[in-house]
């Protein structure tokens, strides 16, 4: 029972695909481990943080971009389904505005890594949706700030067939554009050092 991470199109983000013992009785499955994640990524990472999200089918959450000093995160859906997003909107980088999407479920059991800097968002597939975040450090206010899900100019494309439901906050979040010209999106250059390196790095 080993897990597996995988580099995603976008520099750091990872896709980790746990290790996992099924049987008649049930199953068992490694959600995490830092030393076969440091050799997959070359990154020491640790978590002092676990959050839970749970979501009726519909429920749109993020688009949430992580400032360069807030915490990286791992995602993984432990109930129901997501489609999960991950939106570059670091300035400068060569994959500005690029997405990444992945579905998570609690049968694929898999999860992403999102390194500080870059944005996430999921949309519920399912009526019971629980979502678990582990981060390397505790969340603070100001640690991220808020882009439309819906920006026409991202378009991201959301199922045609799910209403999306925003909350307020996500609601009256600017467009890319519009939070590119607050200054509140992260330096590409600043967020290097943070995406890993893979094996070649390994320690």
């Amino acid at each position: 029972m080993e897990s597996r991470t995988d580099p995603l199109p976008i520099a750091g983000a990872w896709k980790v695909v746990p290790g996992s013992f099924d049987d008649d009785r049930g199953s068992l499955h490694e959600l995490f481990h830092s030393g076969l994640f440091g050799a997959g990524t070359g990154m020491s990472w640790s978590v002092q943080q676990a959050i839970c999200s749970m979501s009726r089918r519909s429920v749109l959450r993020g688009i949430r971009v992580t400032t360069v000093d807030g915490p990286a995160k791992l995602v993984s859906c432990l109930r129901g389904e997501v489609l999960d997003v991950v939106v570059d909107l670091r300035l400068g980088s060569p994959t500005f505005s690029r997405f990444h999407i992945e579905h998570l479920n609690e049968d694929n059991r898999t999860a992403l890594y999102i390194a500080p800097g870059l944005g996430h968002a999921f949309l519920s597939l399912a009526e019971r949706t629980t979502v678990l975040y582990l981060l390397s450090r505790p969340h603070r206010e100001g640690d991220e700030h808020p882009v439309h899900p819906l920006d026409p100019a991202l378009a991201i494309p959301w199922p045609s067939d799910v209403m999306p439901m925003l909350s307020a906050k996500d609601t009256a979040a600017p467009t890319a554009s519009h939070a590119r010209a607050a200054g509140l999106l992260p330096d590409y250059g600043e967020c290097l050092p943070l995406n890993g390196s893979g094996p070649a790095r390994a320690s």
